[in-house]
């Protein structure tokens, strides 16, 4: 008896069915700068040299983490991609890169095209949404190796900045103003213990009077935001010092990865509305004030560290942009060694 790679659990057709659903997602994304479409060996993107004295290349590369279970469990795809591309071209962003272009890789036990192409629906509405062209990718269909209907996603982003123009936090000073910026929820981070709070106790259809009625599905599927192309219009007009995506480790953990040693950051947690998510992750799960902050964005999903005389133009330029934001705290100075943020009530 003869055996094939779909025996053995491996269906190129169904490969070669996916990259033509995709196509048709990919194709908008795409800019005048790349030269070959989604099919290719390789994605060939051309820089316009011209743009640039001094181009300095930015690269990030993230995941969605344990997300992608509540999404398995919803059997709900169509948004996971967009808080992929959003974990990459966020942290691009803030040092000031403008997103050119992003890679994806699928990884499943038994590929579903149409599932696939659920998920990389939401990569090219992302891809959009940060304005960068979803250049290329890879699906791997890797039998045994993932449970029934699960899968693993990974991304890459590339961004181009002006030597001149890092935002790399060296200009950050004493007396400084902190501005946080709304998250659109829990973003991408936090979820093994947001599961764990929540999804022991309820199923993914219980609704919550404090989500408005949203199902435990809605809130903790709510797509992270997308802040590049706001970042990139906000410092048009305010020479902002340093910017902080606030992923995994929450506040602490990241504001201070964007500013100069010596320096501390001051946040008061009255100063900005706590979205209910993280009021009902606390409260069911018991979870310690200190843990919350370690883990989970509390409601500012960006931070940007400006100088006094620049605060209202600041909030300006991010209210054109549809976002709001509020002055959370102030910069001191900080004891020797590396800077640091506390977060105070």
């Amino acid at each position: 008896m003869s055996l094939t790679y779909r025996d053995a659990g491996v269906d190129i057709d169904e490969g070669d069915r996916l990259v033509e659903l995709i196509k048709p997602h990919a194709r908008p994304t795409l800019r005048p700068e790349v030269l070959a479409g989604i099919g290719g060996f390789g994605g060939l993107f051309a820089i316009d040299v011209k743009k640039y004295k001094e181009p300095v290349l930015v690269s990030g590369t993230d995941g969605v983490g344990t997300k992608l279970k509540v999404a398995f469990a919803a059997n709900r795809h169509d948004t996971i991609g967009q808080d992929l591309v959003a974990m990459c071209v966020n942290d691009i962003a803030v040092v000031g890169a403008e997103p050119l272009f992003f890679l994806d890789y699928f990884a499943t036990g038994k590929l579903s095209a149409d599932q696939g192409a659920e998920v990389v629906k939401g990569i090219a509405h992302g891809c959009t949404l940060a304005g960068c062209a979803l250049i290329g990718g890879e699906t791997a269909e890797l039998p045994g190796f993932y449970a029934k209907g699960e899968y693993d996603l990974a991304g890459f982003a590339v961004g181009c900045v002006e030597r001149s123009r890092i935002v790399d936090g060296t200009g950050v000073r004493a007396g400084d103003v902190v501005i946080g910026i709304a998250s659109s929820g829990l973003h991408s981070n936090g979820y093994s213990l947001a599961r764990k709070a929540l999804l022991d106790k309820y199923p993914l259809g219980q609704r919550f009077d404090v989500l408005g009625g949203k199902t435990l599905a809605d809130a903790l599927l709510e797509p992270t935001r997308i802040y590049a192309k706001d970042v990139l219009a906000v410092l048009e007009t305010v020479p902002v010092r340093s910017f902080a995506h606030i992923t995994g480790g929450g506040l602490p953990g990241n504001v201070p990865r964007n500013m100069p040693d010596g320096t501390k950051a001051v946040i008061e947690e009255r100063r900005w509305p706590r979205p209910a998510i993280f009021d009902l992750v606390e409260k069911e799960g018991q979870v310690p004030r200190e843990e919350m902050y370690r883990t989970f964005n509390m409601g500012l999903g960006l931070v940007a560290i400006v100088a006094p005389g620049d605060e209202a133009a600041t909030h300006a330029a991010l209210k054109a942009r549809g976002l709001e934001s509020w002055t959370v705290g102030a910069v001191e100075q900080g004891g020797p060694g590396e800077a640091t943020c506390e977060v105070v009530r």
